[in-house]
């Protein structure tokens, strides 16, 4: 907070005439007030559309103003003389060491509160969950004190309101602390949130009341203190038509969800559904060609999505179909040049898929191959440094894909590998050896930043010859 800025205009001490004691004692006050006031005390706005609340105003500073003094000229150092003020001020002139008096200068200290915070702003629709009420608003501003007189003093803040409900809506904020006067003190934070109001029940069932959370105390002079109640719930929606594991998802272009294939109660599952995200339920639609289990789906530039090799009751699969949304089918495309499960999957910057490593029928595979959706076919590329599986395959921003981990075997040994490697697109289709992760990792998941660095976490790490240790660490690759 900035000080205001005081502004004083002083009159001569006392009016010389023909003799000593020609001056008689007392003054005249001046009017009006030369300082600077803070007005106050108001109540702040309501906020509007889950907007916070207005600020309060601020409380009346203190006043100054002068007094022409009829003191006599001369004086003994250190006598003090009353000053006529006006009303609610006070001052005094006192006898400086050069034996005359100082000029009058009457002062006053208002110590009003700051305003209270607005109230909360309504929800941003009476049935949405997700609507949120305004939080209060701020206290007022204490008074600001009366510039140089020593008994000026400051006013003291008032915290904010709570910030109420919105209807329907989550638990808000509560209103800020308001703000100290210069040598006043701040104010308390203002009251927690409010508690979820469900006006519509039937909509909002699964929202869930927040108590209100305590008033935060002040914090130094001139700050704010805040209370900020944060809500974040994971709520049921529909379920799937079927219960699955190891199946794949893919968010299409219209926001529905593709729900394919996977391992069922009673085993490997051809079926696939929709979710609406709008009506939050599941709807079958037409099921693959084949069952599949540990496949890979991947959403094409044409927005059709390519569903590839995998496992069924029949073994580790080389078909691959391509699921059209619009029509809600599933058609045979071509085939991999070698079958594979617990491989990766990337669309590359040309359209094209990378399909790499995995389970073959005779074991872990280094090998990687390209499928072309405008020729609907697959043909080999470089291989990897390693073979491997359950590996993790992330297109970085220069085009090239970054594979991590894995798990594959030295001789009789189950080996977690830390290594890592590019893949360099066509024209170059190579694999070269980059740096190695802290840890080896099987299963781990592998995000492409913002900045550019790929985020590794989790996963599983060799314990001992043979055993998996779930990991919590995580590392970046730059």
């Amino acid at each position: 907070m900035v000080r205001m800025a005081t502004k004083l205009r002083f009159v001569s001490s006392c009016l010389l005439v023909a003799s000593l004691g020609g001056c008689s004692s007392g003054s005249q006050a001046t009017s009006p007030p030369d300082a600077p006031t803070v007005m106050g005390g108001i109540v702040g706005p309501a906020g509007t559309g889950g907007g916070p609340g207005g600020v309060g105003g601020g409380g009346t500073g203190g006043q100054l103003s002068t007094a022409t003094s009829t003191a006599p000229p001369l004086c003994v150092p250190g006598a003090s003389v009353a000053c006529a003020c006006v009303t609610g001020q006070t001052g005094a002139q006192t006898c400086t060491s050069a034996g005359t008096f100082a000029a009058c200068v009457c002062a006053t200290s208002t110590v009003d509160a700051g305003g209270t915070g607005g109230s909360d702003g309504a929800a941003i629709s009476p049935d949405a969950p997700a609507a949120t009420g305004g939080s209060g608003g701020s206290g007022g501003m204490g008074g600001v004190d009366g510039g140089d007189a020593p008994s000026a003093t400051g006013g003291t803040g008032t915290g904010g309101t709570a910030g109420g409900a919105g209807t329907g809506g989550s638990a808000v904020s509560g209103g800020s602390g308001g703000v100290g006067g210069f040598g006043g003190t701040a104010g308390a934070g203002g009251g927690g949130g409010g508690s979820v109001v469900d006006a519509a029940a039937d909509q909002n069932a699964d929202v869930r009341a927040v108590p209100d959370a305590p008033a935060d105390a002040g914090l130094a002079a001139d700050a704010f203190s805040d209370v900020v109640v944060l809500k974040g719930v994971f709520v049921l929606t529909g379920s799937m038509t079927a219960a699955r594991m190891y199946h794949t998802a893919t968010l299409l272009p219209g926001g529905q969800v593709l729900i394919a294939g996977g391992d069922g109660p009673s085993g490997y599952l051809a079926s696939a559904e929709l979710y609406d995200p709008a009506s939050g339920t599941f709807t079958l639609t037409s099921s693959m060609t084949v069952t599949r289990n540990s496949h890979t789906a991947t959403l094409l530039p044409n927005g059709k999505v390519l569903i590839a090799a995998g496992e069924s009751d029949s073994g580790v699969l080389a078909s691959a179909e391509l699921y059209d949304p619009a029509a809600g089918t599933f058609a045979p495309t071509g085939s991999l040049t070698t079958a594979r499960d617990s491989y990766a999957a990337t669309l590359l910057d040309s359209g094209r898929v990378l399909i790499a490593g995995g389970n073959g029928v005779l074991g872990y595979l280094a090998s990687a191959e390209l499928y072309d959706p405008v020729a609907g076919t697959f043909t080999t590329t470089g291989s990897m440094t390693v073979a491997q599986s359950s590996h993790t395959a992330t297109l970085l921003g220069n085009g090239k894909v970054l594979i991590a981990g894995g798990l594959t075997y030295t001789g009789t040994n189950q080996v977690f590998l830390a290594s890592a490697e590019l893949y360099n697109p066509p024209p170059a289709g190579t694999f070269t050896v980059t740096g190695s992760m802290t840890v080896g990792r099987v299963f781990p998941t592998a995000t492409l930043l913002p900045n550019g660095h790929v985020l590794i976490a989790g996963g599983c790490g060799l314990s001992d010859a043979s055993s998996c240790g779930i990991l919590a660490s995580a590392e970046l690759y730059e």
